[in-house]
């Protein structure tokens, strides 16, 4: 694949300052434009189906222009059999961290890319196992602040990780992009593009 700087400019269709900051430890280079779509999930929607539609909707609500890739991700924590999203006050976080506590989890994030007409798509898997927590525990993570807008109510890069006894899989997945991920779609991406082209 051609190096970052000579392929099509990127578009990160995030707020995220986690994705932003992954993409640019990568060298991958983008510029941000973030979109408003519902992530509220559906009844009795699976949670890959989930990640994948909210991706989706991201993408095409990104405005791309000329040959521009639009990158678009969601990411959700899978416990319990319930998706977790980002928590809704202070007691939701510390509802999710008991459900988190002393236990094997989930962290799936969908991952579209989009030029023009080309849409490719994946969806990584990580499994993330936590120590028992204590109420103590759970208190004192809540009162930092550090939850209140991550998937699953904690950040696995920050104070979260003495919580963390495992990572089965992807670590930047559960930061909140996986990027060898999207490095690869960008590829076949780039690919598609070279047939669509007849080269």
């Amino acid at each position: 694949m051609r190096p970052a700087s000579d392929r099509s400019p990127l578009i990160l269709a995030s707020a995220s300052p986690r994705r932003a900051e992954l993409l640019l430890a990568a060298g991958i280079p983008f510029t941000t434009r973030p979109v408003d779509v519902d992530e509220q999930p559906r009844d009795g929607e699976a949670p890959r189906d989930y990640v994948l539609r909210v991706a989706t909707d991201k993408a095409r609500a990104c405005p791309g222009s000329g040959d521009a890739v639009v990158l678009a991700a969601d990411t959700a924590v899978i416990a319990a059999a319930e998706i977790l999203g980002k928590p809704l006050d202070t007691a939701d976080a510390a509802r999710m961290l008991r459900l988190l506590s002393g236990r094997a989890h989930l962290v799936l994030t969908g991952v579209v890319l989009r030029r023009r007409e080309l849409v490719v798509a994946a969806v990584e898997s990580t499994a993330v196992t936590f120590i028992p927590l204590t109420e103590e525990d759970i208190a004192w993570y809540v009162d930092t602040g550090e939850s209140s807008d991550k998937a699953g109510a904690y950040a696995v890069q920050g104070l979260a990780s003495r919580f963390v006894a495992r990572i089965d899989g992807s670590y930047t997945n559960v930061v909140g992009l996986p990027v060898t991920t999207v490095w690869r779609l960008l590829a076949v991406l780039e690919a598609g593009q070279e047939l669509a082209r007849g080269v």
